[in-house]
């Protein structure tokens, strides 16, 4: 049968080629393959991928299926004390995530992060995905004070990583908007304005995330009342949305929030324009 690095090569063919239909019908020959084998990482690494697959294209049934069997067998092969073991948790967790079973993933991340706590040096990289992937779930069950937690925790293994300039400045955006939840507006303040500093020197390339930390520190000047300096980042955030997007939705929730400013500041007639702008692209806002 395929090694596990010849599978891997072929799926990325699969998926560079956009031949999504060929993915499960491969996948599913390799588990069969290795399971006649007895070749059990094989197995394990392959089931692993299925379960991504399903899970990005909404088949979550599927995901909890395979993520199940996978985790079964690992512990009759007496490894479910590994970080392998982990990272099959954290890979279920995640799925039940994206399907809206929050206690299901909350359970299955807890086991994860024991594990790689216990196996993992304190600043691998896996650590700060695990704890990024926590700080979404809790977010999304309105713990946000432990989701910031999880994030700041993320942040601080991403620093002391090489080439993770722009990453850690799309976690601390994620921060900052947790934050501006909470009304912390000093530390969001602070957490946007070094993420578009780092933007900034990637010469704002990364376009959701540089627009999102300018429009959130646009959020953040408004509740301080600065309003000119509220409105100069929504409208910095508003070209940045235009140049990559167009003007859709999000460039229109961003006009209203300019006309809102505008008619605090007293500037009726550029207030207008922004109205015009945003009932054209958002009505519904």
């Amino acid at each position: 049968m395929m090694t596990i690095d010849q599978i891997l090569t072929k799926l990325d063919h699969y998926y560079k080629e956009d031949q999504l239909t060929e993915v499960e019908p491969f996948l599913l020959s390799c588990l069969e393959d290795a399971k006649k084998e007895q070749e059990y990482g094989i197995y394990i690494s392959v089931g692993n991928e299925l379960l991504g697959f399903y899970r990005s294209i909404g088949q979550f049934e599927a995901a909890f299926a395979v993520g199940e069997d996978v985790l079964l067998l690992m512990e009759e092969l007496q490894l479910d004390h590994t970080v392998h073991f982990a990272t099959t948790l954290f890979n279920v967790a995640t799925a039940y995530r994206t399907a809206g079973k929050y206690e299901e993933a909350l359970a299955n991340y807890r086991r994860a992060l024991e594990i790689y706590q216990k196996e993992l040096p304190k600043d691998d990289y896996r650590l700060a995905e695990l704890y990024s992937s926590i700080s979404i779930l809790l977010e999304k069950l309105n713990e946000n004070e432990n989701a910031a937690l999880f994030l700041g925790k993320a942040i601080q293994i991403m620093e002391k990583q090489p080439g993770t300039r722009v990453e850690v400045a799309t976690s601390r955006t994620s921060l900052a908007l947790i934050e501006l939840k909470m009304n912390k507006l000093e530390a969001a303040e602070k957490h946007l304005e070094l993420a578009i500093s780092a933007f900034k020197e990637d010469g704002g390339k990364t376009d959701t995330h540089y627009s999102a930390a300018l429009a959130g520190l646009g959020e953040v000047c408004y509740r301080q009342g600065s309003l000119e300096r509220s409105l100069e980042n929504y409208e910095h955030a508003l070209f940045e949305v235009e140049k990559h997007f167009g003007r859709k939705e999000g460039y229109g929730l961003l006009c209203g929030n300019c006309a809102a400013i505008c008619r605090e500041l007293g500037q009726s007639a550029k207030a207008e324009e922004y109205e015009v702008q945003r009932k054209k692209y958002c009505p519904e806002a």
